[in-house]
């Protein structure tokens, strides 16, 4: 029997339907409302408006030792840059701020600060309030963003060597930034169709959204890096050829594939790893990432906060977090765990 096109097509769309109802997860939460989801992934930590920016950065002490800036793990000098947004220098800010961290906005919204800079702050000894170092820090970031990334670094004339870089995440594009100001020609590979890594594809959007990670490649390509999105190398492109193209390789990669826990029904329908699924969740298309009535999380670090939190604002129902150790060892830090409390986890 000879099949014509519109056969073929019909057997395909039959297939396809078939694949996905053995494919749909059962018992899945009501789809929430338009509204709903916007509200329940609304920022945590809005932005601060000019007058409050201005009366926190006032506040500063100044520190000569400024324990903030040491206990900052990229050494922004923070009291520097603070300073400029008292004075209302926020070009020069951000210029403090991005000599030590190309991936500044999305430290600003998505760091643990409490555990870090602002943990540091010498107010805390003193009962008060620490500085919004991270809000202040998006301030001016924000502000040179909404500027339009006027220009305050010169790359150096080009020195004819030429660098090739494997993922495009937080390590990949802060080598290219550097190298790039020194004279190099770099061209960035990376596997994804949206350049960032972890930074747009793993953090939660009630902390940030993709656009602020991408802001962050823009401001990278500025500098003349080329970025190849779509290429996975060893089955796009060979390691071969590209050290046949440049001058020197460096790899990052980024998170290796999520460790398995090797039991009875880990490959059924509706079990997936966290960053797929938080990796989900970030194109803010939600209708389209179904969540089961009851969703159980294995793991108590801040990755599996993330999943717990997200699938109770996507409409779960029941939300369970499990954990091998004692509540004290959990390794997610308090005020991951105190969010995933208020959402009832």
């Amino acid at each position: 029997m000879k099949v014509g096109r519109s056969d073929e097509r019909r057997i395909l769309r039959t297939v396809q339907s078939k694949t996905q109802n053995r494919r749909r997860m059962k018992n899945t939460a009501p789809k929430l409302t338009p509204k709903e989801y916007e509200s329940n992934f609304a920022e945590l930590k809005p932005a601060l408006t000019p007058n409050a920016a201005v009366a926190d950065a006032n506040r500063c002490l100044y520190c000569f030792d400024s324990p903030c800036m040491k206990a900052c793990p990229t050494h922004i000098d923070i009291s520097t840059f603070i300073r400029k947004i008292a004075t209302g220098n926020l070009k020069g800010s951000a210029k403090t701020i991005l000599e030590s961290n190309w991936i500044a906005l999305t430290c600003a919204k998505a760091c643990p600060v409490d555990v870090l800079c602002e943990g540091a702050c010498v107010y805390n000894a003193r009962g008060e309030a620490p500085i919004q170092i991270g809000r202040l820090q998006r301030f001016a970031i924000d502000n040179y963003f909404e500027r339009g990334m006027p220009p305050l670094f010169t790359p150096a004339p080009r020195n004819g060597k030429s660098v090739g870089i494997i993922g495009a995440g937080p390590a990949g594009l802060a080598c290219a930034a550097e190298l790039a100001l020194m004279g190099y020609s770099v061209t960035i590979y990376e596997a994804k169709k949206k350049a960032g890594g972890l930074n747009t594809w793993g953090i939660a959007p009630y902390k940030m959204q993709q656009e602020d990670s991408l802001k962050e490649v823009r401001l990278v390509q500025s500098f003349g890096v080329s970025i190849k999105t779509g290429v996975e190398i060893g089955k796009n492109l060979f390691v071969e050829r590209l050290t046949d193209v440049h001058d020197a390789i460096f790899i990052g990669v980024g998170l290796p594939r999520p460790t398995r826990l090797n039991i009875r029904g880990e490959q059924l329908d509706g079990v997936y790893d966290a960053l797929e699924f938080i990796g989900r969740v970030t194109r803010r298309r939600w209708k389209s990432v179904d969540v089961g009535r009851r969703v159980a999380v294995i793991g108590g670090g801040n990755t599996a906060i993330d999943a717990a939190t997200e699938a109770k604002r996507l409409g779960a129902e029941h939300v369970l977090m499990l954990y091998r150790r004692s509540k004290k060892e959990m390794p997610a830090y308090e005020f991951e765990q105190e969010l995933a409390r208020v959402d009832a986890v």
